[in-house]
């Protein structure tokens, strides 16, 4: 069964460069983070430093992009980065990237070489469809603070992606909630890639291909499907 993805009329005409390509899969094995996995984070480290040559991750036309979406929405982008630049700022520090587990070390690899926001939900933990919209501010969003279960609302007119049972990631790819992750007993996931103009729809859909032939070598006889990109323009 196909996950049903939309778009709200209202963040299209906030982005209208934004396009997104989402990547649906089926008998996916998951599990510890592996040399693998780390071979491809370090080699995605790699190519961002080729790429930027020397700039910071702001710096970059794609992430310049980002942050005005960000201002555009009410959201600081020094404070509340969006996910490939917090990411690109880890790889490049000391730190390095963090290993998570498999599936998300592969995504997180296609997210950095390629600097593109890039998130993976469990589909088996989806409830509905998802829907990127921008909240009233009355939504639920469950996370996890201090160790315990809390319950937050995003700020109204904060673009947001949810499902029928509240909001999935705040801030359109800056927080994603604890209860549709991808962990070690996922087997069914949806992936998706979002960029912005300047970015080429072609180097996403190269990225979306790329994250996709990961999938199918790390998972075998996975069912694995591209679906077109979807352009607000």
């Amino acid at each position: 069964m196909t996950l049903t993805l939309t778009v709200s009329d209202d963040v299209r005409a906030l982005a209208p460069g934004f396009t997104h390509v989402a990547i649906e899969a089926h008998g996916l094995v998951n599990g510890p983070s592996s040399d693998a996995g780390s071979a491809l984070l370090d080699d995605a480290a790699r190519r961002l430093a080729v790429r930027l040559d020397g700039r910071a991750p702001c710096e970059d036309p794609h992430m310049a992009a980002w942050r005005e979406t960000y201002t555009a929405f009410g959201s600081k982008p020094s404070r509340t980065r969006n996910s490939a630049e917090a990411l690109a700022r880890r790889a490049l520090s000391e730190a390095g990237l963090p290993r998570i587990n498999l599936l998300v070390d592969l995504y997180n690899a296609i997210s950095v070489a390629h600097l593109i926001p890039v998130g993976g939900e469990d589909i088996d933990r989806i409830e509905g469809g998802m829907r990127l919209i921008r909240a009233t501010g009355e939504e639920d969003f469950v996370t996890v603070a201090g160790g315990e279960e809390t319950v937050e609302h995003p700020d109204a007119g904060e673009v947001v992606w949810r499902d029928d049972a509240g909001v999935t990631c705040r801030r359109w790819n800056w927080r994603q909630g604890p209860r549709t992750r991808l962990t070690e007993r996922t087997t069914s996931g949806i992936f998706l890639l979002e960029s912005l103009a300047p970015m080429p729809v072609a180097e996403v859909t190269a990225a979306a291909a790329e994250l996709a032939e990961l999938l199918a070598k790390f998972s075998p006889g996975a069912d694995i499907a591209v679906r077109a990109p979807e352009s607000s323009a």
